[in-house]
């Protein structure tokens, strides 16, 4: 019984989370999806970054534009910039862990292009310069960050959208994040394409 107790509990606090990412920030994910199709539509791209668990919710969210998310669909431009090991290894090489995202976001970034960064707890360097770098090439910023939202919330400018979920537990910010991601997918995909 006990291992059931603690799986019922798994779910419910995942559902806990979830259910105050609905109330607070249905709006904002709204909006997010709305920066991105604009983005797109402009024949502009989404630059996706972020590391550990939150590099693995990048890289999913950049499959499911380039490939499909329900139903077939041509495919939206979209790099993840963690899914490149030669240049990550090589920039932490030469120039510090800090800079893998920021030396390719000023490589291929353009104004009018979005930066997708994800980070549970918002603390992690690498994320706060790739945000400086985006904005240093006029491109907005979606964030999704947890807890406090760390050094990424302070650089947001009042114009993007971050979506902070409100836990310690970086495992249920994960979990909150990937539904959020998922939603975004679903968004995109119906205004550009329909139901």
């Amino acid at each position: 019984m006990e291992l059931e107790d603690r799986i019922i509990q798994q779910f419910h606090q995942s559902m806990e989370v979830n259910a105050q990412t609905i109330e607070q920030f249905t709006p904002m994910i709204a909006t997010a999806s709305m920066q991105i199709l604009q983005c797109l539509i402009s024949e502009q791209k989404v630059l996706c970054a972020g590391n550990g668990a939150s590099g693995s919710l990048a890289q999913h969210f950049g499959s499911l534009l380039i490939n499909r998310f329900r139903h077939e669909r041509p495919g939206l431009p979209v790099v993840t910039l963690n899914a490149d090991a030669i240049a990550i290894t090589g920039i932490a090489e030469d120039s510090g862990f800090a800079d893998i995202y920021s030396k390719q976001i000023r490589a291929f970034g353009m104004p009018g292009d979005i930066l997708l960064a994800v980070s549970a707890n918002g603390r992690s360097a690498s994320l706060v310069q790739a945000i400086q770098a985006a904005h240093d090439r006029e491109m907005t910023v979606i964030a999704l960050t947890g807890s406090d939202g760390g050094n990424m919330t302070a650089l947001m400018r009042p114009d993007e959208t971050e979506i902070c979920i409100a836990s310690n537990d970086e495992v249920l910010v994960h979990h909150a994040h990937l539904l959020v991601l998922h939603t975004l997918a679903d968004l995109i995909d119906f205004q550009l394409f329909g139901a």
